[in-house]
C-alpha cells in the first residue's frame, strides 16, 4: 500500500507492506522510504512494515515554516499517522535523524510505544551551550543548501567522514542512495535543519531513566562516536539491549542489511520488562 495522508494540513506519504504488528520506521536526513528497501522484504515477513517520509523530505510537504518541523510538531504528526492507520500500538524504529524522533515520540508518547529500536541515534546535545554552536552550525548548512542547490549540498554530503564506511557498498547501491538524495526538496531539507537539527532538538538525556518500553540500541562498530553514545545511554535505559554490528558504519541497515534484520526480528530482547 502506497498512500497520501492529510496529516494536520501537511500531505505525508505513506507506505507499508506485510502483516501483523505494526513497525514505523523513521528514515535520516536526506533520507526517504525508499532508504529501507533492503531490509522490507525480511521485516514484512514478520510484522506490518510502515514507512513514512519525513516532513521536508521524499514525496511529503515541504512547509515553509522551520517551527512546523520542531520534534513536538514532528512527533504529533507520527501519532495522527497511527491514528489514521487504525495502530493503537507500534513498534517504532529510527534511524539517525528518524531515530532522535523515535526517541522523543517514545518520550512523550509512550502508550503508543510497544518497542522502541534506536539505530545510530542519540538523545541530543547535553548543554544549552552546545545546543547553541550546533544550530549555528545546523542553520548555516541550511543557508547553504537554500544558496547553492541539491546538487552541490549533496556533492559535500557525501564528503563526510560519517559516511566513510558506505564506500564498502556496490556501485549501483551507492548510486541509488545519491539518486534518493538528489530528490530531497533543498527548501525542506534547509527547514528540517532549522527545526529538526540537533541543535534544536531539547536534550532527552534526563529522561532516558524513565522509559517503560524494551529498547534496542544499534550501532557500527565502525562508528565510533555513535558507538561510544549509545554506551552512555544503555547505562541509563531500565530494559535495553545494545548491540554493536561488525563491519558497520553509520547506516547498518544498509551496509548489513541481513544483520540489521536478524537483531530486530530476535526475540531475546522483546521481554526485557520481565
Amino acid at each position: 500500500m502506497k498512500t497520501t495522508l492529510n496529516i494536520r494540513s501537511c500531505h505525508y506519504f505513506v507506505a507499508s507492506q506485510g502483516h501483523g504488528h505494526t513497525l514505523l520506521l523513521l528514515h535520516g536526513f536526506t533520507g526517504s522510504s525508499p532508504s529501507w528497501q533492503g531490509v522490507i522484504p525480511t521485516l514484512s515477513r514478520c510484522f506490518r512494515v510502515v514507512t513514512v517520509d519525513l516532513l521536508g523530505h521524499g514525496r511529503t510537504d515541504s512547509p515553509p515554516d522551520p517551527a512546523r518541523y520542531q520534534m513536538a510538531e514532528a512527533a504529533a504528526d507520527l501519532i495522527a499517522i497511527l491514528d489514521k492507520l487504525d495502530a493503537a500500538q507500534v513498534d517504532l524504529l529510527g534511524y539517525s535523524m528518524g531515530g532522535r524522533l523515535a526517541l522523543y515520540t517514545a518520550v512523550h508518547h509512550p502508550r503508543r510505544i510497544n518497542r522502541l529500536i534506536l539505530e545510530s541515534a542519540s538523545p541530543g546535545l547535553a548543554t544549552e551551550q552546545e545546543r547553541r554552536e550546533r544550530r549555528q552550525r545546523d542553520n548555516a548548512m541550511a543557508d547553504r543548501i537554500e544558496r547553492d542547490g541539491i546538487e552541490s549540498f549533496v556533492n559535500f554530503w557525501e564528503t563526510l567522514p560519517l559516511w566513510d564506511s558506505q564506500k564498502q557498498l556496490d556501485t549501483a547501491v551507492r548510486q541509488k542512495l545519491r539518486q534518493q538524495r538528489r530528490q530531497n526538496n533543498p527548501a525542506g531539507l534547509a527547514n528540517s535543519l532549522r527545526g529538526t537539527g540537533t541543535g534544536a532538538q531539547p536534550s532527552l538525556w534526563a529522561e532516558l531513566s524513565n522509559l517503560p518500553m524494551p529498547v534496542l540500541l544499534l550501532v557500527g562498530e565502525q562508528d565510533k562516536k555513535f558507538t561510544a553514545i549509545n554506551r552512555q545511554m544503555a547505562a541509563q535505559i531500565p530494559a535495553v539491549q545494545l548491540k554493536i554490528v561488525p563491519g558497520a558504519g553509520h547506516t547498518i541497515h544498509l551496509e548489513r542489511p541481513s544483520a540489521f534484520s536478524q537483531l530486530i526480528l530476535r526475540e531475546d530482547w522483546f521481554n526485557l520488562r520481565d
